[in-house]
């Protein structure tokens, strides 16, 4: 071996070693201030952060290699979209042990932006947060994104939960597999306007019955949806726009009397359509006390309590007439879906139309 190759192989060895005596970690706890929130999210000193509803989301900006997050989840049955520089998306499934996850690695040098958006509903379980590991030469927490001046908040049922979006074998399963919330109309609105975006939704739910005992008068003001002394706190979000997609549920039950919902609701009685306009205006009332500035639209769309001629879009109509208010609208998007809920395209033709209403109609 010659003088030159022995001084090359030192070199390297010495190049190899300060290489890996200089990457460093850096752990940063689920309460920094670095974090970027959205969402309902329960922030707690102890037990880190606890995501429930659809379309929340935990984002960071960072300098590093890679990046680890330390998840527990409640059921083992939620799905997360890792977005990564807002370009490419992976998915992650948290296990019910607290433990980290690799969620990106072998990253260039120079910014990064990492979001973690949660696909699932709230009745997959809760999943807590508990911080992340950031590994480099050295790594670096960046200053967050500039805060988005636009706010919009949805309350609806499975078309706004994006209930089997991903189901392409039209079969509209109820795996969580196939739900993802980023597909749906609401988070595609929210990014078309880059508006932070927060979503109560449930599959199944409805403004007079559910499918299941709850009712979305009953939870839209929790925090933890399951857990009725669990208030939210109105002022730490107040949006701009207010977009209710509700009564598809309702249209359904209502007439099957010998459901076990129904007879819980009503017992014997027949539901009557001033009972139904009565209960949607108290609740779009209930909304306007939290948010007394806000554009409220009442829409329907994406399966049949949206077609043409329906009772339903009546009943929403006659009940926001009576509201008297400027900044109350009714939009109704397409009917789209006959036999199941909207697919990813479907899902689109909700958004555009949603989206056409606001840049007509609203100044934000």
């Amino acid at each position: 071996m010659s003088f030159f190759q022995k001084k090359y192989i030192v070199l390297f060895i010495v190049v190899l070693v300060y290489s890996c005596a200089t990457k460093k970690e850096l752990v940063i706890a689920h309460s920094n201030p670095g974090l970027e929130y959205s969402g309902r999210i329960e922030v707690s000193n102890n037990n880190g952060s606890t995501l429930f509803w659809s379309g929340t989301s935990i984002k960071l900006n960072f300098e590093g290699t890679s990046i680890a997050g330390l998840f527990k989840d409640d059921k083992g049955d939620n799905y997360y979209n890792i977005i990564l520089d807002q370009d490419s998306i992976s998915i992650f499934k948290p296990d019910t042990i607290k433990q980290y996850y690799q969620l990106a690695k072998n990253l260039k040098k120079g910014k990064h932006t990492i979001e973690i958006f949660k696909r699932t509903e709230w009745n997959r379980g809760k999943t807590n947060f508990y911080g992340f590991k950031l590994e480099g030469t050295p790594p670096l927490l960046l200053p967050k994104t500039v805060q988005q001046k636009r706010k919009i908040e949805f309350y609806g049922n499975s078309i706004t939960a994006g209930y089997a979006v991903e189901d392409f074998s039209g079969k509209d399963s109820p795996d969580s597999t196939y739900t993802n919330n980023y597909l749906s109309y609401a988070a595609i609105t929210a990014r078309h306007f880059n508006a932070k975006y927060h979503c109560i939704c449930r599959s199944g739910i409805g403004i007079t019955v559910s499918w299941f005992p709850q009712i979305m008068p009953e939870i839209y003001d929790r925090l933890n949806p399951t857990n009725a002394t669990s208030k939210w706190n109105f002022s730490e979000f107040t949006p701009d726009v207010v977009v209710v997609n509700l009564l598809q549920n309702d249209s359904w039950l209502v007439n099957l009397p010998d459901h076990e919902m129904f007879k819980m609701r009503f017992g014997n009685q027949k539901l009557d359509k001033q009972t139904i306009i009565n209960a949607y205006r108290q609740f779009i009332t209930n909304l306007r006390k939290h948010y007394p500035k806000a554009n409220i639209i009442c829409t329907l769309g994406g399966m049949d309590a949206a077609k043409n001629g329906s009772k339903w879009i009546d009943y929403i109509k006659t009940a926001t007439a009576n509201i008297n208010d400027p900044k109350i609208y009714t939009h109704f998007m397409p009917y789209i879906e006959p036999k199941g809920h909207p697919s990813i395209k479907g899902q689109e033709e909700l958004a555009k139309s949603l989206i056409a209403f606001i840049e007509k109609n609203i100044t934000w």
